[in-house]
């Protein structure tokens, strides 16, 4: 259990702050690392133990690397979250300025309250709490910071390679993911804190085909622009095989006890079939479809000078998220199957393969145990991650990687993120820094 600290006042003040520094890692370019440096600067002002006595490094532009030296260097915990932000403009239909850090009613809006500033703020909290209490961990601690994660996450890379090259074997990896959730699955009203095993892979592919131009009012064959237009239309209905990971087994196991009527049985049923979980997954819209296959999404599509000229080329950007048993080169075999058509050149932007699933062991126990403190009565859950984070680098070379962020979010917040009017309630953040110091004064020797 933790000791008791004193809890500075201004949480929700210091979130603010570091929301109105726009760190949109997309715009970089335009921007510059003004705002980056500036957020840097911002942490060692708000958090003047951290500063004075945690052991500070910059890795490239982007990456802080903090080091807290505990009563043994062995197997160190390293504590993950990002500061970058992805864009958000107030003629959107923002109901307060994104970067403006509006505090009313208990809560705080902008870009980032969620993700990820949220999340690193309350690593922060609980660091800073502990250290005014003179409080030394068990072992080491590195808080690990990247600027842009949004934009591929060279900085996270970084970060971990630099650990790597150094010999740093961690005894566990906690990087931000699932939350606290009311809902976890449609038909089941439980509270859940749900922690990422595993994440799924990402490859974006380009696809392009190119034709003989000319004046639109007289096309002859398949145009750039229908070829394209055609692959597309042939990667729906969705072309990869739907499969259960083991994580979603025991995500299913472990909502078993706390289930009642009708979702009791028809969780114990999808736990014991899982081929059958995979379809029934498939037919609900959303994350649980998107948990059981690899999903397609084309984001950009482009071709053409004028609206009455044929263009000489066109191409389409798909963006897929790639389950687990499937990799970078089985995806762009499957999407040449499934286009049909040797004319369109399928190239690789960017890939990374699924990572690995992260055991349910001492570790796993450890966050429910945090849990059950910050959050009395809540089940801790495993699940699958949707989305890429910069913790898929660790995997590369440890073990023991886990996601999840023990922040409250809504269904409305889960969809705020990347989104519109993205908040968080001070409660919930509160609830984090407590959720951290258990976790770090609980820690084993």
């Amino acid at each position: 259990m933790s000791q008791p600290v004193d809890v500075r006042p201004g949480i929700d003040e210091r979130l603010a702050r570091m929301i109105r520094l726009e760190t949109v890692s997309a715009e970089l370019e335009t921007r510059g690392l003004a705002p980056f440096h500036a957020f840097r600067d911002l942490v060692f002002e708000l958090y003047p133990h951290v500063a004075a006595e945690l052991e500070f490094e910059q890795i490239g532009d982007l990456g802080l690397l903090y080091r807290w030296r505990g009563r043994s260097d062995s197997r160190p915990l390293i504590l993950m979250a990002h500061y970058d932000v992805v864009p958000a403009y107030e003629g959107e239909g923002w109901s307060a300025p994104p970067f403006e850090g509006r505090i009313e009613g208990g809560i705080v809006r902008g870009r980032g309250a969620l993700d990820d500033k949220g999340s690193l703020l309350i690593v922060l909290e609980a660091v800073e709490n502990l250290l005014a209490s003179g409080y030394t961990p068990t072992r080491d601690i590195y808080l690990a910071f990247g600027g842009d994660e949004e934009s591929h996450g060279k900085a996270g890379r970084a970060v971990s390679d630099t650990l790597r090259e150094r010999g740093v074997k961690p005894w566990m990896v906690l990087d931000e993911g699932g939350a606290v959730v009311d809902a976890p699955m449609p038909f089941l009203k439980v509270q859940s804190a749900m922690v990422g095993l595993g994440e799924k892979g990402v490859v974006t592919l380009k696809l392009t085909a190119d034709s003989v131009g000319g004046h639109a009012s007289a096309p002859t064959g398949l145009t750039a622009a229908a070829r394209i237009a055609r692959a597309v239309d042939r990667l729906d209905p969705n072309p990869f095989p739907k499969k259960l990971p083991k994580s979603l087994r025991a995500m299913l196991r472990a909502f078993a006890p706390r289930a009642t009527g009708g979702a009791k049985f028809a969780i114990k049923l999808l736990s014991a079939a899982p081929w059958l979980t995979a379809r029934v997954f498939a037919k609900i819209p959303g994350e649980p479809a998107a948990l059981i296959h690899t999903t397609v999404a084309p984001t950009m599509l482009a071709g053409g000078t004028a609206h009455n000229v044929l263009p000489a080329e066109a191409s389409a950007i798909i963006n897929l998220r790639i389950a687990f048993g499937e990799t970078v080169d089985s995806t762009v075999r499957r999407v040449k199957k499934a286009i049909k058509d040797p004319a369109v050149r399928v190239s690789i932007v960017e890939g990374n393969d699924p990572s690995p699933e992260s055991p349910l062991d001492e570790r796993f126990d450890a966050i429910a145990r945090a849990v059950s403190v910050a959050y009395p009565g809540t089940l801790t859950a495993p699940y699958l991650q949707l989305g890429a984070t910069d913790s898929r680098w660790y995997h590369l070379w440890t073990d023991g990687v886990y996601r999840f962020s023990p922040i409250t979010m809504t269904a409305a917040q889960r969809a705020s993120i990347h989104g519109l009017d993205e908040w968080v309630e001070t409660e919930s953040l509160l609830a984090g820094e407590r959720f951290h110091r258990e976790f770090i004064t609980g820690l084993p020797e």
